[in-house]
């Protein structure tokens, strides 16, 4: 079982968390530091009655070693087009940080900038992109990134001649305009 393979990565990561040496915590659980030092490794098979001491130690419970393996963690939805703006979902809807591939066609600045609650990044894939943030104008290249709060004025476009392509990240409350409002509000 994939999930008690990573019992002892789990059990090192709360031990380090709290600054503790393998000895600390192997003489407060009454166990050979050889002993946790095998188990953290995954050299030594985890029991009960081993862990038990340790999580108690810990203040962690045995729940907290066994975080079971999503069967299948790819991402699998729809992707739909709004205003010349091509959207593909790279993160499940329920994600507290929601992550899209957008593809952008070419268009002149927006006459009307848009504010809203939240925070976003974006990265350019391929073709260049026109940030207007407030009253300046930045343009982004393959290979660059921005980040910005929201509540500044705001619209991001293809300059052309080819499509813009970004990966972009927002937090709930700006996935959330964009995805209710729609992405040409943008």
């Amino acid at each position: 079982m994939e999930e008690l393979e990573q019992v002892g990565i789990r059990l090192k990561a709360a031990r380090t968390s709290k600054g503790w040496t393998l000895d600390r915590l192997a003489k407060a659980a009454n166990i050979s530091a050889s002993t946790l030092s095998r188990l953290e490794s995954g050299k030594r098979q985890a029991s009960l009655e081993l862990l038990l001491p340790l999580t108690r130690q810990l203040g962690i419970s045995i729940d907290d070693l066994l975080v079971p393996v999503p069967e299948d963690p790819r991402v699998r939805r729809d992707g739909w087009e709004a205003d010349g703006i091509r959207v593909h979902p790279l993160s499940p809807e329920s994600s507290p940080v929601h992550t899209y591939k957008l593809q952008y066609s070419p268009r002149p600045p927006c006459d009307e900038l848009k504010t809203h609650n939240g925070y976003e990044w974006f990265y350019v894939l391929s073709g260049r992109m026109r940030l207007q943030l407030g009253n300046r104008e930045i343009i982004l290249h393959k290979g660059e990134a921005a980040e910005f709060d929201t509540l500044t004025p705001h619209a991001l476009s293809a300059v052309g001649p080819e499509d813009g392509e970004i990966i972009s990240i927002f937090n709930e409350a700006g996935a959330r305009f964009h995805t209710e409002m729609g992405v040409e509000s943008r």
